[in-house]
């Protein structure tokens, strides 16, 4: 007997193949879509997006219960386990993921999936809870107030100066992004910090000159 079948047998008689019964398979995938409808709606209540996607929500919960499946199926044979692997292996997945805390759900949607499908479903209760805890607390932590976008359209770049001093008034900070000088005249982007936002705006178009006043947020990091 070579080497290799040594290897080959050593291998083939550490792996115990597992019968799984309907029961389980039913009791495994029926608590990972119950864990995953909880994810469902954890991510309801704590998605920042300004735009939140549904579809993005029902896919961590298929997800979840693909992901059990797959550990169900690795579990009862070698041969099933090595050519899952390998075809696994070759699925790329390019669809770019903008928020962090997608992120987060994500591997916790993969997860509860492993878990439950490994029977462990304890650990996968017990997981959930603390997540759970661990997001609201943060989320609880009080941050600063978001920069927004004063964009100002005028005839020319004379009025920077009054411009400055009036959003001076509003703001201890702020910081001109950009300024962009035409033939029709001149654009100023300022960054600033402001909490009456609305008396602003009257006060700059009020301003001999300008045309035009915007005030925007955007959906960018707090810097401190």
């Amino acid at each position: 007997m070579g080497f290799q079948d040594v290897l080959k047998k050593s291998f083939l008689e550490g792996f115990v193949s597992t019968d799984l019964s309907t029961t389980t398979i039913v009791v495994s995938l029926a608590v990972t879509a119950a864990i995953a409808v909880y994810i469902f709606a954890v991510y309801r209540l704590l998605s920042r997006n300004s735009f939140y996607s549904k579809g993005f929500n029902i896919s961590l919960v298929a997800l979840a219960v693909i992901t059990a499946s797959i550990i169900l199926t690795i579990q009862s044979s070698v041969v099933i386990s090595l050519g899952m692997v390998g075809a696994l292996s070759i699925v790329r997945f390019r669809t770019a993921v903008k928020e962090p805390q997608d992120l987060v759900f994500l591997f916790w949607s993969i997860s509860t999936g492993i878990i439950c499908g490994a029977g462990l479903f304890e650990v996968a209760v017990i997981t959930a809870i603390l997540v759970t805890v661990v997001l609201l607390l943060l989320e609880l932590i009080p941050t600063r107030s978001e920069s927004v976008l004063l964009i100002v359209n005028a005839d020319n770049c004379d009025v920077e100066e009054e411009l400055m001093k009036i959003v001076g008034r509003y703001s201890s900070k702020p910081h001109v992004k950009s300024r962009n000088i035409n033939m029709h005249g001149c654009d100023l982007i300022i960054e600033l910090r402001v909490k009456d936002g609305g008396s602003l705006v009257k006060d700059v178009s009020g301003l001999k000159g300008v045309r035009n006043v915007s005030l925007l947020s955007h959906d960018g990091e707090v810097t401190y």
